[in-house]
């Protein structure tokens, strides 16, 4: 996590916990174009499905968020979905979105800018 800004290693520990907190497969978080952050984990609801950040966009969304600059994506996985990415593609700032993508520990394997 060395390489991370520390507002980046700020997304890195709230997305971490709030993964641990609930015991999800996902947790990411985000921070808008005005420097606020979001943390949000994946939901799994016999009614309801959402990835990590499909949740923690939509909470951004509802929070009047008008784009997000950087994600972090805590998983098993260790990948971006595609589904996920085409979420912040349409929610990125001018810029666009930077993207950390890792384990559930924390440890950061991808960075990508969409």
């Amino acid at each position: 996590m060395s390489d991370l800004t520390t507002e980046d290693k700020k997304l890195v520990t709230l997305a971490r916990a709030t993964r641990v907190r609930i015991g999800a497969a996902e947790g990411a978080a985000v921070r808008d174009t005005d420097g606020r952050t979001y943390a949000a984990a994946s939901v799994a609801l016999p009614s309801l499905g959402l990835t990590a950040v499909q949740a923690v966009v939509a909470m951004a969304v509802a929070s009047g968020s008008s784009g997000v600059d950087a994600c972090v994506v805590l998983g098993d996985s260790g990948t971006l979905a595609d589904g996920d990415a085409a979420v912040l593609g349409e929610f990125g700032g001018a810029d666009g979105v930077l993207v950390h993508v890792g384990d559930p520990r924390g440890s950061i394997a991808v960075q990508r800018r969409i």
